[in-house]
């Protein structure tokens, strides 16, 4: 979260609605451990990476569903078959979990 943290504080200050995606877990390997984080403002702006690329445009997506009320707050997963993981970029073949939440003041 620190990585992310002037991120926030910018976005908050001008006065943004922010979403946090965490990774909560892992199965089998996967690009980013527990903890690492995303925040996604409602402009569309991105900090950080909770996968180091494969699936952050999905999470955006996920994210502005949860700030504009159409998806609840919650763990959302991804994973892939060895064949699917590579096809996407996602090498390990693993999957992840993320808690997805708009950041309430």
């Amino acid at each position: 979260m620190r990585e992310v943290f002037d991120d926030v504080e910018r976005w908050r200050a001008g006065g943004h609605r922010i979403a946090v995606a965490r990774v909560v877990g892992l199965e089998g390997s996967g690009p980013r451990d527990p903890g690492a984080t995303m925040v996604v403002n409602d402009a569309g702006e991105v900090a950080g990476s909770v996968s180091g690329g494969c699936v952050e445009g999905a999470v955006v997506t996920a994210a502005l569903e949860v700030l504009d009320g159409s998806r609840e707050r919650g763990v959302i997963s991804f994973g892939y078959s060895d064949d699917e993981a590579f096809a996407v970029g996602l090498t390990c073949g693993g999957t992840i979990h993320l808690y997805l939440e708009p950041l309430d003041w």
